[in-house]
């Protein structure tokens, strides 16, 4: 989670990983909408750089900072409820893990979230953060209205309109990276509140491909984690259920697992797969061979979130539905041959199509695969076999994982990433929200 002394009592910024450093002029926690102005149009006479950082939950180096770094820690919590409109609108700097609570006390609930909560909403909806299910986009398709301060400290609002087709800006800052300026408030569609049903089971991967597209469509949300090396993968399906709370016992074996399995025995093979690395495959066999079959109830908000125990490096590409059989059987097989140093599961997860301009899944129902690499084990080698494999399928990268591709690249995969870029210089003329990994994968520049 996110601490504030910490960012206050010290110089340095630093990713989930590690990987990602800088050491910035200036690390700046404005409390209203006029104090972020004042930062942007300071930045700007000075010439200066502007990132806001949010939980510095991203893998890639998008929300890395330069000269400013920015916090809305202090910008949290409901601007507003429309009950009829079932619509609420949120100060950016909420972090998910307050929004399951805040909503619930209205009587509503995200449609949907991913298995990590540490993110901001601003963050989460800045780099496409998603959950799974075939009928459900990521957390920027659930946004109906922006508020934001652009590169020249002004104060914009827009609202999707009905003609999702003709409706550029809103397409662009469904997943901008902060490209567009900095989010001051955002409005979601909220649905009434609701409970899940977590359940898993084992599969040999065979099993599991003859019946994934049948599941896919069965289930609100269907995942799968495949063991590489190993041939088998668990399955997890979530079902609603009548709203209730999760009990305490659930939470309790839910500590454990993080306490115990995550921060204990899997931290423990690890560290021996880091130490020796002819073990990964054993490793991998290991975890898949002990893989719990668990039923978890509870509101939504608490079911989606998995404690995560172990830090990882993390890669993820989204490939078209319709590619998915081929494209998993080609990669377990291979996985089979030999693990490429990772004993991490591929996390597996079905998505609809969007229209966002930098959303992965344009125009296609896609597959995300998110292939991870345990912190200390040089994950260069695994994440360029990924990258040469994802390229003959196609796949998009997601945006807050590491990726590999350049300008040219990324202009063949998003065919609208030349309105994106005019609408960027639109609102940010003076690029005082880029940084070098953004120069390098939205500007072409080295470095």
């Amino acid at each position: 989670m996110f601490s504030l002394s910490q960012w206050n009592d010290t110089r340095q910024w630093q990713n989930w990983t590690g990987y990602v450093t800088a050491t910035p002029e200036q690390k700046l926690a404005p409390d209203s909408i006029e104090a972020l102005q004042e930062i942007v149009k300071s930045a700007v006479k000075d010439n200066k750089r502007v990132r806001v950082t949010g939980a510095a939950h991203s893998f890639s180096g998008c929300a890395q900072p330069e000269e400013i770094a920015v916090t809305l820690h202090h910008m949290r919590g409901i601007d507003s409820v429309d009950t009829a409109a079932k619509e609420v609108t949120l100060f950016a700097g909420t972090y998910l893990h307050e929004i399951g609570d805040m909503l619930r006390a209205h009587g509503f609930a995200l449609e949907n979230m991913g298995d990590i909560q540490n993110q901001t909403i601003a963050g989460s909806i800045s780099t496409g953060t998603h959950g799974t299910g075939i009928t459900l986009g990521s957390v920027s398709s659930q946004v109906v209205a922006w508020e934001w301060v652009d590169g020249t400290g002004k104060l914009h609002y827009h609202r999707r309109l009905a003609d999702a087709d003709n409706d550029d800006l809103a397409n662009a800052l469904h997943i901008s990276m902060g490209m567009l300026g900095i989010f001051t408030r955002l409005t979601l569609k909220v649905v009434d509140l609701y409970g899940l049903r977590e359940e898993s089971a084992v599969y040999s991967f065979e099993q599991g491909l003859a019946q994934f597209h049948e599941a896919t469509h069965a289930h609100r949300h269907m995942e799968w984690f495949l063991f590489p090396g190993t041939n088998k993968l668990q399955q997890k399906t979530l079902t609603v259920i009548p709203p209730k709370p999760m009990s305490q016992m659930q939470k309790f074996k839910d500590g454990i697992e993080s306490k115990l399995v995550l921060n204990g025995a899997f931290y423990l093979v690890s560290e021996l797969a880091r130490k020796k690395p002819n073990y990964t495959k054993k490793v991998s066999q290991l975890s898949a061979n002990n893989i719990p079959n668990t039923v978890r109830e509870g509101y939504s908000y608490e079911v989606f979130p998995k404690p995560r125990g172990v830090v990882f490096n993390e890669s993820e590409y989204f490939i078209k539905l319709s590619d998915f059989d081929r494209c998993i059987t080609e990669i377990n097989n291979a996985l089979l041959e030999d693990t490429k140093g990772s004993h991490f599961p591929i996390e597996v997860r079905a998505h609809k199509a969007e229209r966002g301009f930098l959303s992965p899944t344009q125009g296609n129902d896609s597959v995300a695969l998110s292939f991870h690499v345990y912190k200390g084990i040089d994950s260069e080698p695994f994440f360029n076999w990924v990258k040469s494999e994802m390229k003959k399928w196609q796949g998009r990268p997601h945006w807050g994982k590491v990726n590999k591709l350049s300008l040219d690249e990324l202009l063949e995969l998003y065919p609208n990433l030349p309105k994106f870029l005019a609408l960027r210089e639109q609102y940010d003329p003076h690029n005082v929200f880029m940084n070098k990994w953004l120069d390098e994968k939205f500007l072409g520049k080295a470095i």
